[in-house]
Parts: C-alpha cells; structure tokens; sequence
C-alpha cells in the first residue's frame, strides 16, 4: 500500500526532511551509527463540536511532546457542527495529506459528521470515528463506508440549555468528564487503539480500523486499576457518567419549561460531578498501594510501563495490567 510519508533523516549534526510517496515497509533503516531514518505517520483530528473525548485525544499520543514517528494536525469548527463547517474541515485537513484521519463530533449519524467522514473516505484517508452513544445508530453505514468507529458510552451530552449553561458551567463539566474517561480506562481504549493503527502504516500494513462500542467492563479491564474496590468504583463512576445523557436528552429535547427543564439538566451535571469524585477515589486508592500503572511513550513511540512511583518504566508487549 502506498501512503505518503514523511522521511526524516536524523544525523549528529543536524535533521534534514522531505514529503514522498512511498511504501511504509520499515519503521526504521540504520545507515550507520550516527544516522537513521525514520518514517513519520501523519495524522489528521477533525474535530466538529466538542464531545468530552474530543479536547485531549491527540495530546494522549505524545503526552510529552518527544515522538519523532508521528506528526499531528488538529483543524477545528469550534462548537459547531453543521454541514458547511463539516466541509471547510475537510478542505483544511486534506491539504495536509494525513495518513490517518480521526474525526469527533457528538452524534456521528448527524448530516455535519456524516458528511466529514464522506469526504475523508471520499478521499482515500482511512477514517476513525469517535462519538458519543447516539452514534450507534450508524454503526452499519459506518462499517459499510470502511470507517472505524470508537463509540463512547459514558460520554454524555451537556446540559445545553441557556437558563443553566455558561461558560465556567461548560468547563466545569467538562473538566468532570474527562476525569471519569480518564481513570475508568476509556481513554487508555482511545489512544491504544489508535496507536495500533499507526503501527500498522509503520510496517505498510493495510491498516485494521477499529470497531469498538466501549462499554463498562471494557473501559475497567483497560483501565489499570489493580484494586478490586477501586475498579468498583470505577464501575460506578461509568455508569453515571453514561446516565447522565439521560437527563439531558430529557432537558434539552423533552421538557419545554424552562423551570423544570433548568432542574433537569442542573442535576445531571450534579451526577457527572458525583461520577468525577468517584474516580479520583479509585486513583487514590491506587496511589495508597503505590500501584498507579503508567504507560509513557518513549521518542519513537514504543510503549513503557511502570508501577511504582520510584521506578524506571521499562518496554513491554502489553500495558494493560
């Protein structure tokens, strides 16, 4: 398969760059022990509104800013997510010739979403998909497109109502939920899955998209928690997170006055702060054994782990316990 790629040729004295289209056979080639080149996977985020995934998801792949394999682009429409913006995003993100795009948006099945996918697809990118549970519905265009699709269960809307919701509100909220992503293992699903792609463009592989509905027993055995009551907790946290929508679907779209839709929607960011307190005991629990797992990214993107606070990470096949 011929993807375009960035080779870096890295020396004592200096880097050197250029753009080809060649094949992804090797991830690296010794020229000798002062030389190396390295192929670098161009990534693409097409991000339509905001979904709790959304702000961080790039930043979860070189959480240090020292990958020398990947180069990223992240081109916004802000909090907006109609069909126009879905388009400009598109333009902007084609023009940077990724090897892999990765959209966000709430609710994939919505025309604005749809149509970015089209246009990514259209253009021959593979496509990954991350959304919020509404996105279920489009499963099977998505998979008939040849979409992947990374659909999070517990990342519930916003109580979007203009009696309750304010600038500190929206980040407050937000602010929550990606805590409860965070320790209960969605994000680890996220970046790991994402990550075995651009494994896959590393060696030339035709790249296996993933096709994954994460759930509460998925985003817990991701997680890391090694404490039995900390993963309860953990549990716990996911499954308020992921009612939250609940309530909010029922403020936003079911209820039209204003005084009891505003009680609806208060009280389901009451339940996603709930959720957030409930993770940060099940990573302090964890931190009280001194058995937080860390899985850092070394500069050409292998992953590391460790367990203890005082120790070095070191490489592994796997980073999930």
């Amino acid at each position: 398969m011929t993807i375009s790629m960035i080779f870096r040729i890295v020396v004592l004295t200096g880097t050197y760059s250029k753009s080809e289209n060649e094949p992804s056979i090797i991830t690296r080639l010794p020229l000798n022990r002062h030389r190396l080149i390295m192929l670098v996977v161009r990534i693409g985020f097409g991000k339509l509104g905001n979904i709790g995934s959304a702000p961080l998801l790039e930043l979860l792949l070189d959480e240090r800013a020292e990958r020398k394999d990947i180069e990223i682009r992240v081109i916004s429409s802000g909090a907006k997510i109609g069909v126009e913006h879905a388009t400009a995003v598109a333009q902007t993100l084609s023009e940077f010739k990724p090897d892999l795009a990765v959209l966000t948006s709430p609710n994939a099945a919505l025309p604005g979403p749809t149509k970015l996918r089209e246009l990514l697809i259209r253009g021959g990118i593979p496509t990954i998909v991350v959304s919020d549970s509404p996105a279920k519905k489009s499963v099977q265009e998505l998979e008939k497109a040849g979409a992947g699709y990374l659909i999070v269960e517990a990342d519930s809307m916003i109580g979007a109502r203009r009696e309750f919701l304010d600038p500190a509100e929206m980040a407050l909220f937000n602010a929550d939920i990606i805590k409860v992503l965070t320790v209960t293992g969605v994000f680890n699903i996220l970046w790991r899955e994402i990550d075995t792609v651009i494994e896959s463009l590393h060696k030339g592989a035709a790249p296996v998209l993933p096709r994954v509905v994460i759930n509460k027993e998925k985003a817990v055995e991701a997680s890391g928690l090694n404490n039995p009551y900390a993963r309860a907790k953990a549990m716990a946290a996911h499954e308020i997170a992921k009612r939250v929508a609940d309530l909010t679907a029922e403020g936003c779209f079911a209820v039209k006055e204003w005084e009891r839709y505003t009680q609806l929607v208060a009280a389901a960011h009451e339940m996603m702060r709930e959720a957030a307190m409930l993770a940060d005991e099940a990573r302090e629990m964890e931190k009280a054994e001194d058995m937080i797992l860390r899985t850092p990214h070394d500069s050409e993107g292998a992953l590391l782990k460790k367990r203890k606070l005082l120790e070095k990470p070191s490489k592994t096949d796997t980073a999930t316990s």
